[in-house]
């Protein structure tokens, strides 16, 4: 590998090469690399060998992920994880004493976390590093003036590795290049103690995975032979030579591709083989291996093709929900909620709204809120606000968390509400 290069503008570039002559560069777009010159350039220090098997990626590494994406299931896990943690609401918090503050302004780094990706992509993109390389490595490009970070790109896991010598001080390396630590933000998956870098769970179950590759290859090269076991066809009235053979073979084979009637003259017996073991349990090996993959991920195994060993019915369909948040897709927010509020300035924390994934019937929802509005824990404007409807107009005591039995009763009787308690406003 070629070191770093100083280019005109004053930057050093991994590869011998400024941006203008090295393509993955390019693509990276000038925020990235002005986020560099801000840096006061990347450090010079560069490996000319990548050992990988340490505990980064690696080009064969990049090929499996790829493969394991094009399996039902995997592609079914990490697609469902991405898009359900980041259509998740991002809610701002300041901690104030022993209670918190919601924020009602989003800051920089969820409004715009990166030069082309809004905040859905941005979350997206995490949580597929995540699933699929088990960790996710994001550079700091801008900051604001107090030095809080502002924008992050997220850059490709198998360009990234991680010197684990001294797990306290990791040295991390892009593309060959030593990029300073305090510009890199990582969130790992599972990671053993004493590591850094977290199990890559393609790499890591690459026979599971590999088992399910096989068999949908298995799968395709059944179809295309017809999609019918092996069959024998006879012909005991005259002997053929193997030309004629084949020529006989491909003709029934398209016939039978063409799901039209096969019309046979005298003195031919077609006989069907009866089906292999191997052909028998098809569909429970594609089922048991997309259950096993649904485990590693946590995913319910109905929801990726497997069988979960159990029926689904209305009634348990809410129940289903609450325990995919708790059981699958909370260890994933915590891990981004706590390096989202490292990355806070101040008192500030970030939390995912799990509460807008959790969808009940209309009556149930109703009941909730009346709950809330007789016991004086929730107002009508907020309710309102989740039925996403507008304020209701001064004056119809929207601003009341007195509950609803003493609100009653201090408008026929102003005297009689208790000592203590706040008056109603009008």
């Amino acid at each position: 590998m070629v070191g770093p290069t100083l280019g005109p503008d004053g930057v050093w570039y991994p590869g011998g090469a400024p941006p203008t002559e090295r393509g993955g560069w390019r693509r990276m777009g000038r925020a990235l690399v002005a986020s560099f010159r801000w840096m006061g350039g990347v450090s010079k220090r560069a490996i000319t060998s990548l050992p990988w098997l340490g505990g980064g990626g690696s080009a064969s590494s990049s090929t499996t992920a790829a493969r394991a994406m094009s399996l039902v299931p995997v592609f079914a896990c990490v697609r469902i994880l991405a898009d359900s943690i980041a259509s998740l609401p991002v809610q701002t918090y300041r901690k104030n004493g022993a209670s918190r503050e919601m924020l009602t302004f989003v800051p920089s780094l969820l409004f715009a976390p990166a030069a082309r990706d809004n905040l859905f992509e941005w979350l997206h993109k995490a949580v597929v590093s995540l699933a699929l390389r088990g960790n996710a490595y994001g550079l700091i490009t801008q900051r604001d003036a107090f030095g809080f970070p502002t924008s992050i790109e997220w850059l490709n896991p198998d360009d990234v590795w991680v010197d684990e010598l001294r797990p306290t001080l990791p040295i991390f390396y892009w593309q060959g290049v030593e990029v300073p630590r305090e510009q890199i933000v990582h969130i790992p998956w599972v990671v053993m103690p004493g590591k850094v870098v977290g199990l890559s769970p393609v790499s890591h179950f690459a026979h599971t995975i590999g088992v399910g590759l096989s068999a949908t290859e298995y799968g395709l090269s059944w179809f295309d032979n017809g999609g019918t076991p092996p069959s024998v066809l006879k012909n005991s009235g005259k002997t053929i030579n193997p030309d004629e053979s084949a020529e006989i073979s491909d003709r029934l084979s398209a016939r039978i591709r063409s799901r039209k009637p096969l019309v046979l003259g005298s003195d031919w017996d077609f006989e069907a083989l009866k089906v292999s073991p191997e052909e028998s349990q098809f569909i429970q090996t594609m089922q048991l291996n997309a259950s096993q993959i649904a485990a590693i991920y946590g995913v319910p195994p109905e929801m990726v093709g497997g069988d979960s060993g159990g029926s689904m019915t209305y009634a348990n369909v809410e129940q289903n929900a609450i325990n995919f948040v708790g059981f699958t897709l909370r260890p994933w927010l915590s891990r981004l909620e706590a390096k989202l509020s490292a990355l806070m300035p101040g008192r500030e924390f970030v939390r995912f709204n799990v509460d807008a994934m959790i969808r009940v019937d209309l009556m149930t929802r109703y009941q909730a809120h009346s709950t809330a509005l007789r016991d004086g824990w929730r107002n009508r404007d907020e309710v309102r606000a989740i039925e996403d409807l507008p304020p209701l107009p001064p004056g119809q005591h929207g601003e009341d968390y007195l509950p609803v039995a003493l609100l009653a009763a201090a408008e026929s009787e102003p005297d009689a509400v208790p000592a203590g308690d706040p008056t109603p406003s009008e």
